[in-house]
């Protein structure tokens, strides 16, 4: 079944903190964009914040996937309370590997919570196959038993808009190794996504603090779309264009301010007060009481606000109060009263922990100043002249401390953070997968071109450059034959430029892509290029005749294309791009 023609669109949204899927018919998508199923999580007797399950995935001893989610973090906790855990792999927030590593391959390793390694192919495959299942049984379970086949569905996987051409295609492989058919299968950028089902949301779930009208999706309209994850921060500008289609004008931007900075942010606080050798020791030898800290302090942080002014109370584990007596011989409790910057904010009764307002809510200082000033950043460039709101979207999102302090830096503009901003994304990859042409263009990250030989020019080439070959020709190797230029407007409809080539060896011919910021490179090793990938071209056409043929990217869509045409018959050859090697 093609894809125009599916049944339904699942999308998958695999999050740096918390993992879900959600769907919709063809039929309900029709009669109403918002009609979409998401499933709810629960562990024990608790319900899942956001209708999403926890990022984290256990393997046995042998490599063999044992649990996925909030059942992984449950499972894993009681095998260290029976200490049965140290040959268990065990991965949490590990989809930050992918905007930290510069160089993904296919054979890139990821490290679990006690160093141990596993291919990250393999833990992404394991958790994006534990999803799919769970929504094709919910489906099933929702049509009364009747079975859908896997390839009647439509498949979205959803991406962060700053990440490199290379993780995305390795999203892309992990999800066909989970068992979805590529052919079936679509990436999604998350803002996005996250764009698209705020366009369709009606006034009263868009913006609970006003009824006043959403004039940001009217035509002609520009806004600034903050997608705040758990991991990652993505900003970019969208405008509206007549017919309601968008168009992105500035290239996305972000990095890695997601809301575990904040997790991040406690943990240090409380090695300010234990010393960084207690924190270590307790994180390895308490695992259980470790996972309950980030658990309890999950649930606190969300509560944070700017106008609080009473103490907040943490649990703290005994553990790490023992652990503490056993490597600095003394008491927590003394040692808040000795640290001069602590004494008086902080105090312990048990296993409590009461913490003045001031000093939580400073925990998220660092993190709101980035943001914040990225925002400024992008706000001030040409192409954002007009721009009149900010659309808050993500987890993150819902944090009382970071939508305060972007209504406080950006007074003049209207902040717009729907109900569900947590879903936000999820649910518009699913509308995207319904109608993924509304994006009529984006806007090119890189300068992006091919290395190849040209004559040699003494008016533009170095002498440097030029080799002089057998029969007598001077070329020149290594030139950046550009193919389109970083900040560009580029569409999913148009290819870029044709490169003819003839087959170099066997039956076709292969091009290294090089990327850079710089907008007119002239050559491959200039300062700033980088080698991302090879294309691999057939030169046989339908009868096995080998001729020449020509060569076009597709920059436009949410992963990047390539097309051949056999310069004979006209029509398309086989051709792949791989960034993975």
């Amino acid at each position: 079944m093609s894809k125009e023609s599916s049944l339904l669109v699942a999308a998958i949204d695999f999050g740096t903190t918390y993992s879900g899927y959600a769907f919709s018919f063809r039929h309900e998508f029709e009669q109403d964009p918002l009609k979409i199923c998401a499933s709810s999580w629960t562990t024990g007797s608790r319900v899942s914040i956001s209708l999403k399950t926890s990022s984290c995935i256990l393997f046995r001893s042998n490599g063999q996937f044992d649990s996925f989610g909030f059942d992984a973090e449950d499972r894993y906790s009681d095998l260290t309370l029976d200490n049965e855990h140290h040959d268990w792999f065990y991965f949490r927030r590990f989809k930050m590997m992918l905007y930290d590593s510069k160089d993904v391959h296919r054979t890139s390793k990821v490290w679990d919570e006690t160093g141990k390694t596993m291919p990250a192919m393999d833990v992404f495959a394991a958790g994006i196959r534990y999803l799919k299942d769970h929504m094709m049984q919910s489906c099933t379970e929702r049509m009364y038993g009747s079975c859908v086949d896997i390839c009647d569905i439509k498949w979205v996987l959803t991406v962060p808009a700053i990440w490199d051409d290379a993780a995305k295609q390795f999203m892309r492989e992990a999800a066909v190794k989970a068992g979805i058919p590529g052919e079936n299968l679509m990436l999604a950028l998350e803002p996005e996504a996250a764009s698209m089902f705020c366009k369709n949301l009606p006034v009263e779930r868009m913006d609970g603090s006003s009824k006043r009208e959403i004039t940001c999706f009217k035509p002609n309209s520009k806004y600034l779309v903050l997608d705040a994850g758990g991991g990652t921060i993505d900003i970019t500008v969208h405008e509206v264009l007549p017919g309601c289609n968008l168009r992105e004008l500035h290239k996305a931007n972000g990095g890695a301010w997601g809301g575990t900075t904040i997790d991040n942010a406690f943990l240090a606080f409380i090695e300010r007060i234990t010393g960084p050798e207690v924190m270590s020791r307790f994180r390895e030898e308490h695992k259980d009481d470790f996972i309950d800290l980030l658990r309890e302090f999950e649930v606190k942080k969300r509560s944070v606000k700017p106008d609080m002014d009473s103490k907040v109370t943490f649990k703290i584990p005994i553990a790490l109060h023992e652990m503490y007596r056993d490597v600095e011989k003394g008491e927590i409790r003394e040692a808040v009263r000795n640290n001069q910057s602590l004494r008086g904010k902080v105090t312990f009764a048990g296993d409590k922990m009461r913490v003045e307002a001031e000093v939580v809510k400073s925990l998220f200082d660092a993190t709101n100043k980035a943001i914040i000033g990225h925002i400024e950043t992008i706000l001030h460039s040409p192409v954002a002249k007009g721009t009149s709101a900010i659309l808050m979207v993500g987890g993150f999102s819902e944090s009382p401390m970071l939508s305060h302090a972007v209504q406080n830096a950006f007074p003049h503009m209207r902040v717009i953070i729907p109900h569900e901003a947590g879903l936000a994304v999820l649910k518009g990859a699913v509308i995207f997968g319904h109608s993924s042409k509304e994006i009529i263009s984006r806007i090119s990250k890189y300068t992006y071109g091919f290395k190849m030989y040209q004559q040699f020019d003494p008016a533009k080439h170095p002498i440097t450059k030029m080799i002089k070959r057998r029969n007598g020709e001077r070329e020149v190797q290594g030139v950046f034959v550009k193919l389109i230029e970083a900040g560009q407007s580029v569409s999913p409809e148009n290819p870029s430029k044709e490169i003819t080539c003839a087959p170099s060896s066997g039956t076709g011919f292969q091009l290294k892509l090089f990327a850079t910021t710089d907008r007119n490179p002239s050559f491959v090793d200039d300062e700033g290029c980088i080698s991302i990938g090879e294309v691999y071209v057939s030169c046989l056409d339908d009868h096995n005749h080998i001729g020449s043929a020509s060569v076009s990217m597709i920059f436009g869509g949410t992963e990047l294309e390539v097309q051949a045409i056999h310069e004979t018959t006209g029509r398309k050859t086989s051709a792949t791009l791989d960034l993975l090697d």
